[in-house]
């Protein structure tokens, strides 16, 4: 019975297996257990049922932006702390290890660049940093590069990824989901196309607001998009909601997102888009 005292890191024949943490990882949808490497090369495609994983800021910006044209705007804003607000932690130690944690100063990215050789006013909001929540700062920034896309006739694209707003804040995060749609009333006065890319996740206010008010609402794969979680829903209404149930293909088939693009061939879709976006605003320009 010495079989039962075989160690656990060994094969059949009795040779040492080194695991190595961190090689592995689990598809949020399938569950399937993925090397982690294959994911990378895969440009972080799940490769059994092509769900998309998060992308950093910085990876976001290398898949879509043409090389070495991202110029930052409002870099420098920072978020305060109006309410004096304090759960387990002071907000403004939650800020500050945010701001340790990921080398940025807020939830979302902002500024000028070209994807495709055509000039773009860009913002890519950053999950890692307080689960990309908005708060006033965030409202700030997109509102400001709206504004710089009225200044340049550029097209206005936002990636979102957020759980919401930021309740550290109170009623002056809630405040942005008006302040930023009423800045993109302006865009659509003076006929400058605002495109949205819905990424995973995409949730409460964002969703309910800004994210949700593109002229084009585009979504990766299986990004889990919507207002309130799932489970909530269920506990709310009392009644077991279909399968796939605020996933992009599920919003998709029920007219609340444009189009679904895979991963690989966005920036080709983007520069397509871009292309009739930038002639129409030319036109109607002159």
């Amino acid at each position: 019975m010495g079989w039962f005292k075989r160690n656990k890191n060994t094969d059949t024949e009795g040779t040492s297996i080194k695991i190595v943490e961190g090689m592995w990882v689990k598809c949020a949808v399938c569950r399937t257990i993925i090397f982690k490497r294959e994911v990378e090369r895969n440009l972080k495609v799940c490769p059994k049922c092509q769900y998309h994983f998060p992308l950093s800021v910085s990876e976001r910006l290398e898949l879509i932006v043409d090389p070495g044209s991202f110029e930052e705007w409002d870099g420098e804003l920072v978020p305060g702390d109006p309410l004096q607000f304090v759960d387990t932690l002071p907000y403004r130690k939650r800020i500050q290890k945010a701001q340790e944690k990921t080398g940025k100063k807020e939830a979302i990215l902002t500024g000028r660049c070209q994807i495709g050789g055509k000039p773009v006013a860009l913002g890519i909001f950053d999950f890692s940093f307080m689960g990309g929540s908005m708060g006033s700062v965030v409202g700030e920034k997109i509102c400001r590069a709206i504004d710089q896309a009225l200044i340049g006739h550029m097209p206005f694209l936002l990636v979102t990824t957020s759980g919401g707003a930021r309740m550290q804040e109170g009623t002056l995060s809630l405040m942005q989901m008006a302040k930023t749609a009423s800045a993109l009333a302006k865009l659509q006065e003076a006929r400058i196309p605002f495109i949205v890319l819905l990424t995973d996740p995409t949730f409460g206010g964002v969703t309910a607001s800004v994210a949700m008010l593109g002229d084009i609402i585009l979504a990766e794969p299986k990004a889990l998009i919507g207002f309130a979680g799932p489970r909530v829903i269920e506990q709310t209404i009392k009644e077991h909601l279909p399968e796939g149930f605020q996933r992009a293909e599920f919003l998709l088939e029920h007219g609340m997102v444009d189009h679904i693009v895979e991963r690989k061939i966005l920036k080709a879709t983007l520069e397509t888009l871009l292309a009739h976006c930038v002639t129409t605003v030319s036109s109607t320009s002159v």
